[in-house]
């Protein structure tokens, strides 16, 4: 028996939505009704430092304005630290993950990829820092997947990555742990999410064998860029989505899509959009442009503490 579909569309708060983010949130919605599936809505709010007060509300808020509905309870990772607790107790057991004391000045002679520890001991009387705990990632480790829209994908893991970070120095929860932990937890047959996270898909793969979980699908969605060739959401360009004036930028998203703009063409509210554009979707249009910008959470200089 074939897996049921459950996708889902996963958000920092660290603002409102923007017209990259809702391409995200309306691909990976389309895509799950086109399968007669599941589309849940998690919030990853995970770097309290770069949270913005209240986005996470807005965000819904303008999700709802959009037709964009989760099908089960919004799931805030906040509330799911003994899962991850839980997860890396078990690596530690195992000897998968380690301590680890080394700073990002401590690796930049190495671009922040960490092959092995060099800091030992403290320097100048100073205190060590907390330890950050890491995946042991094998020499040679290599993964690979069949993107949905990008095809064939591989990463020499432990040349270009190393070992990578599950809980930062600073005690917050690394990105990598928590989002394999919550798409096992939550069930999710297929992950659809934008081209900056392709990088991020064999770490996660590395970690689900690593805690004997299950590999989800995999889709990378085209991503929005401005003139200078920036992702959107790092760009002054990027303005919020109107909630009161849905339907510009619902069509303007599934242009982004590679989907017919006739399709929408008469509709006059979101719920007749929304219906149109569930007949009229077709995935074999979605562009294969994968883009070599990275998230921030996948610059291993970032993850270096």
């Amino acid at each position: 028996m074939q897996t049921p579909y459950r996708g889902r569309f996963a958000p920092s708060p660290t603002g409102d939505l923007h017209p990259g983010s809702l391409l995200a949130a309306f691909g990976s919605w389309l895509l799950a009704r086109h399968h007669r599936g599941t589309w849940l809505v998690r919030i990853e709010d995970l770097d309290p430092p770069r949270e913005v007060p209240g986005a996470a509300e807005r965000q819904l808020r303008t999700l709802a304005a959009f037709g964009l509905r989760s099908d089960e309870p919004i799931v805030r990772q906040s509330a799911r630290g003994a899962l991850y607790q839980a997860a890396l107790e078990r690596l530690l057991d195992e000897g998968r993950a380690f301590f680890c004391r080394c700073s990002r000045s401590d690796l930049a002679a190495s671009h922040g990829i960490h092959r092995r520890c060099v800091a030992h001991a403290p320097r100048h009387g100073r205190a060590a820092p907390q330890p950050a705990v890491r995946l042991r990632v094998a020499d040679g480790a290599v993964a690979g997947f069949d993107d949905a829209i990008l095809g064939a994908q591989s990463q020499d893991v432990a040349n270009q990555v190393g070992d990578f970070v599950l809980r930062r120095a600073d005690g917050y929860w690394a990105y990598q742990l928590a989002v394999v932990v919550d798409d096992a937890a939550q069930a999710i047959s297929d992950v659809v999410r934008g081209a900056d996270l392709l990088d991020s898909t064999p770490r996660q793969i590395l970690l689900q064998a690593a805690l004997g979980l299950p590999t989800p699908r995999y889709a990378h969605l085209p991503l929005l860029l401005d003139a200078q060739g920036r992702k959107l959401s790092k760009s002054d360009a990027a303005q919020p989505v109107d909630a009161a004036d849905p339907l510009p930028a619902l069509r303007a998203a599934w242009r982004s899509l590679g989907q017919e703009p006739q399709a929408l063409d008469a509709v006059a509210t979101v719920t007749e959009l929304l219906e149109r554009a569930q007949v009229s979707f077709s995935p074999a249009q979605i562009p294969k442009c994968a883009n070599a910008l990275a998230a921030m959470h996948n610059d291993p200089l970032t993850n270096a503490v």
